[in-house]
Order: structure tokens, then sequence, then C-alpha cells
């Protein structure tokens, strides 16, 4: 038959979901820049909200096709191969946008400088800031992740060699329970930080490396999630589980990451 599908690649049909993703990335940032710039007068997110839901609409109905496709046996072992290394050039992306924040971090750190002074005679952590004792939430907050990431590893374990239906469930249901806590914990330090974003390179540093880590872990946990919804549904299997190997990979990154921060911000650089 002319038409008769005979390779194993997913040919797409034409989608909007690009298109609009773009759009609605496009009208967050810029309404996220005239929401916090000093030169713009009455200021207000609405610009920045409504591109926001834009984004989550599409990533709600785009990540919704993959599903569907993967249902429907679009997935083939090709397939599969493309999607896993789509998951590691992002992976590798992220990797390379958390490099900048560290480099900032450190280039302070070892060259401070006071403010208005090309030389550099600064001291690190700048005068004035009281930095977090490193053995108090933030261990706790390490060792939480650490956990999650072990049940994430115990619920891959049991799809993949023993496919144990109840084991996945109640490790990625430990895994969410526990991105939620570092999250509130995340929340706890942040209200009690005895430092400001604004006025000091500390500050800016500290709240933009472990801000986006934390934005990272509210994104990870809802990929978990969805996989935890899907797997009581009894749509993982030890064959067709892609999204879920994404979802693992993509959390343990979050958690080599935190470890870095952990190491570099909290212990050494204070």
């Amino acid at each position: 038959m002319a038409h008769e599908k005979n390779h194993d690649y997913h040919i797409l049909n034409p989608s909007v979901w690009p298109f609009l993703g773009a759009l609605s990335g496009f009208v967050m940032l810029f309404g996220l820049t005239i929401w916090i710039s000093p030169a713009v007068e009455n200021n207000h997110p609405w610009l920045f909200l409504i591109g926001l839901v834009g984004v989550l609409y599409v990533m709600f109905g785009w990540w919704s096709d993959v599903i569907r496709e993967g249902k429907e046996g679009d997935h083939t072992p090709v397939v599969i191969i493309g999607l896993r290394y789509g998951m590691l050039m992002f992976i590798l992306s992220e990797v390379m946008f958390f490099a900048a924040w560290f480099w900032t971090f450190f280039k302070h750190a070892m060259y401070p400088m006071t403010e208005g002074s090309p030389k550099v005679d600064g001291v690190w952590p700048p005068e004035g800031i009281e930095t977090f004792d490193p053995w108090g939430l933030p261990l706790i907050n390490t060792l939480i992740l650490l956990c999650s990431g072990m049940a994430v590893t115990w619920a891959h374990h049991a799809l993949v060699h023993e496919n144990n239906r109840k084991d996945v469930i109640n490790g990625l249901a430990l895994a969410v329970f526990l991105g939620i806590m570092f999250t509130a914990f995340q929340a706890l330090e942040y209200a009690e930080a005895p430092f400001d974003f604004a006025g000091n390179i500390y500050g800016a540093s500290f709240f933009m490396a472990t801000g986006f880590h934390g934005f990272h872990v509210i994104i990870g946990t809802i990929f978990l999630l969805v996989n935890l919804i899907r797997a009581m549904k009894g749509e993982l299997s030890p064959e067709h589980h892609v999204g879920f190997e994404a979802a693992a990979w993509y959390w343990h990154f979050v958690d080599v990451v935190w470890l870095f921060l952990f190491g570099a911000i909290y212990i050494w650089g204070s």
C-alpha cells in the first residue's frame, strides 16, 4: 500500500504547540521584565502571569500528546532512543545553565571587590553578611533530597527488574512527598534568611543559584507526580517507561546539583 508505514520512525503531524510555546515564553519574559524594571511606572505582574498560564497550558497539552502517542504505539525502539538523546541534551543544557551561577559565585568569592574599587581588596562573605549554618536546615534538606533520589531508584528497579507495581507506586509516592518537604524547608530557610537578594553580591548569588535549583525541584516533583498517576493507572511497564526514565534522570540531576550547591555555597562559601 502506498500509505502503509514501513519504517520505525514517528512522523509528527503539524502542531500548534511549538508556536504557542514560543509566544507564551516571550510574553512571560517580557512581562517579567516590565514587572521588575525600576524604569517602568505602575509595575504589575499581569502580563507575566498571562504568559505563565500560556506556558503551563502548552506543557500540559504537548506532554499529553506525547503520552497519547506512546499509548498508540508510536514510541518504537528508534523513537525511544531519540527521546532519550533529547532528554540527555536537555540535561546537558541545564548543566551549562547552573555552571553560570557557580561561575559568578566562585568569581566573587575568590576575588571579592569593595564597592566602587577596581582592586581586589574585599572580603568574602561581604561585611555585615551572616551566612547560614550548613549543618542545620541545609544538611536536613540534603538528606531529604538524597533519600528522595533513593526512592526514585527503588521505584525504577521495581519497574524494570521486578515489574512490581506496588513498589513502583510506593517509591514514587515517597519521592514526591520528600520533594514537597524539601521545597517547604527551602521556603522556610528563605523566610529566615539574614540577608536580602538586593544590595549585596552574596545575597544575589545565593538566591539565584539556590532559587533556580528550588524551581527545578518543583518541576521535578511535578514530573514524578505525573508518573505516579500513570503508575497508579497501570500505564507504565518494563518495556514502555521512557517518561519515567526521563523523570528519574532529571531528579538525579537535581540531586547532584544540590550536592555541589551544598558543598560550594553553604560550606566552602561561608
